[in-house]
């Protein structure tokens, strides 16, 4: 779906943020970029959503670029409006499309378990909920490529869990193509099919892993999970200064 070719990223203050990465990313597929903080991981996000543009390199889409509404991105902080209802909240997409339409907005609210707070402004609605809205105004336009900058950062654990779980689910269901940018070893060996890690900045890719973790209802403490954090663990290990 993607082909990302010996991409860098040079800032005007002249801080190299990403050097030559280069890998692909497939349709359907649920990557998690992981990473230390400052390793340009959010910077990479950004170059794929075309907030940013590469100092050197390309990014292609196998289709071209997506039209409006076919790349959704969920910021780390929820960023609703606050004078507005979560169905405006997650109305806005369409809005600025030109293309109202209530019953996407309903469905959306739905698919995030939130169709009963349509009406709720955000005061309302406590800080997992907020970020379920945020979800939701990013499936609204039923996108095909999905990108998550660390969403769930500021979270309590069992509110992270659960919006975990709910995001997994909500993968399985519709397949978009997720990138998800964290840097919890645990989120990354929980929610994704493969594990792109990177090094410090300059953000480079240290390694690029396919998860062998098997769905379940025990996925959190099976095996295969616990192996790969282990795995993961000692990959950041490697690649993190002395």
């Amino acid at each position: 779906m993607i082909a990302i070719e010996g991409v860098s990223k040079t800032f005007p203050n002249g801080t190299l943020a990403l050097e030559n990465i280069s890998t692909g990313i497939a349709a359907g597929e649920f990557v998690a970029l992981l990473g230390p903080s400052g390793c340009g991981k959010s910077t990479l996000l950004r170059l794929l959503a075309g907030l940013e543009t590469p100092s050197q390199g390309a990014i292609d889409f196998a289709e071209g670029r997506p039209k409006p509404g076919g790349i959704g991105f969920v910021f780390q902080d929820a960023t609703l409006m606050p004078w507005a209802t979560a169905a405006q909240n997650v109305a806005l997409p369409l809005r600025l499309q030109g293309r109202p339409d209530a019953a996407a907005v309903k469905a959306a609210l739905a698919q995030v378990g939130l169709a009963e707070f349509a009406s709720a402004k955000p005061a309302a609605l406590s800080g997992g909920m907020k970020m379920r809205v945020s979800i939701a105004r990013a499936l609204v336009s039923k996108p095909h490529f999905l990108l998550m900058d660390e969403p769930f950062a500021a979270l309590d654990e069992f509110t992270r869990h659960r919006l975990q779980e709910d995001l997994r689910d909500l993968w399985r269901r519709t397949r978009p193509t997720i990138v998800f940018v964290t840097h919890s070893i645990y989120e990354a060996a929980y929610l994704a099919t493969r594990v792109i890690v990177m090094s410090p900045r300059p953000g480079r890719i240290a390694a690029d892993l396919p998860s062998p973790v098997q769905d379940g209802p025990e996925r959190r403490t099976a095996d295969d999970y616990v192996a790969f954090v282990k795995q993961l663990t000692k990959t950041l290990q490697a690649v993190m200064p002395a």
